[in-house]
């Protein structure tokens, strides 16, 4: 006589439809500390994103160059010694307006018996135009002078506190996030993905040319070529969605959760857009040049106002976003196909085992 025969253990149960996991007591309790310790190092994380910018906001090592006398550049060089500045003695005023046009150096004095002359680039870094001011005040009052301000790069007429530019940043990062999300509704699942693929590039093009023209003739905010200005927008609007919609399709919600917190929530503080990156300590600031929102944000500020001086770097980070989005993508593609493959093998074979079973 032949019988069946059900077998049970603490774990695992052998149904008809399959192998259903129970969780132990103890697997439960370690998965319930890992997930409170991950949140606790998260929230963490998070608030020295947004804390670090207010509580440790000050100059470090800001690029500033000066130029005067050798006994005068030898004092400023003591002076500004520390982890606020780095200072770089040029031979002469032109010398050092070219160097902060080019974006060597954020700033610079120049010290002559007359008085002191200050040439800052206020859309490379208003806070640190503002910090380099207040020194040249000292400066000039112990030789009993005023300071005379030249600023090599300002913010335009239209919008003369750069409004508009910190404004940017939010729209960008949203742009990344609602397209995968939307775009995951209307195309699911994996038939849906190169589709989904597709219409972020497409978006990221036409979105990135819509706030370029917005920031251009809308507001009077940038100055700079409109068409490598709007390329710099859809580069960084691409990178983002395309990273975020990778991350969903390989790993689901959750993917689509950890991309959006960590472009909202570390990418939008450490991006330094609004002070410029010097005014974060020195590994905050690279990781928010790392990060799309930063390298975006960097991107926009060389083609809007210094003719693509400096734009070379946040470019190649941003072209590096987009590569491995669309390697998670691919991954993605591949891995849904290898499922479909072995899907329809069990579709396949399903009959067959139905047969011997019946014999």
């Amino acid at each position: 006589m032949i019988t069946n025969t059900d077998t049970t253990t603490d774990t695992t149960r052998e149904t008809n439809t399959g192998t259903t996991t129970e969780e132990t007591p103890g697997g439960g309790v370690r998965r319930l500390i890992v997930v409170v310790l991950g949140l606790t190092a998260l929230v963490t994380v998070m608030l020295c994103a947004f804390a670090l910018p207010s509580a440790k906001g000050a100059p470090h090592d800001v690029p500033v160059g000066v130029t005067g006398s050798q006994q005068v550049t030898r004092v400023l060089e003591q002076k500004l010694a520390g982890d606020a500045w780095d200072v770089r003695v040029y031979d002469g005023p032109e010398q050092l307006r070219s160097a902060i046009r080019d974006r060597d150096v954020a700033g610079g004095l120049a010290v002559a018996p007359g008085g002191v002359d200050v040439y800052t680039a206020t859309a490379g870094g208003p806070s640190a135009t503002g910090a380099l001011t207040a020194l040249s005040t000292q400066l000039a009052a112990q030789q009993h002078a005023e300071p005379t301000v030249h600023d090599l790069v300002p913010f335009t007429a239209d919008d003369p506190r750069g409004a508009g530019l910190t404004a940017a940043l939010l729209p960008m990062i949203f742009g990344g996030i609602f397209p995968a999300v939307i775009l995951g509704r209307v195309f699911p699942g994996h038939r849906g993905l190169r589709a989904r693929l597709a219409g972020v590039l497409a978006f990221a093009v036409v979105a990135g040319a819509a706030v370029a023209a917005f920031l251009q003739y809308g507001t009077g905010t940038l100055d700079g070529d409109y068409v490598v200005t709007a390329a710099g927008l859809a580069l960084g609007m691409a990178a983002l969605a395309s990273v975020v919609i990778g991350l969903q399709a390989l790993f689901g919600g959750v993917g689509l959760g950890i991309g959006g917190a960590v472009m909202m929530l570390l990418g939008n503080p450490l991006s330094g857009l609004a002070t410029g990156p010097h005014w974060l300590p020195a590994g905050w600031a690279l990781l928010g040049q790392l990060l799309p929102p930063g390298a975006s944000g960097s991107l926009l500020r060389a083609n809007g106002f210094f003719d693509g001086t400096g734009a070379a770097r946040p470019a190649l980070t941003l072209a590096a976003w987009v590569v491995a989005g669309i390697g998670l993508v691919v991954l993605a593609d591949l891995r849904g196909r290898r499922r479909g493959a072995e899907d329809a093998e069990d579709a396949v074979a399903a009959p067959e085992r139905a047969e011997a079973v019946a014999v």
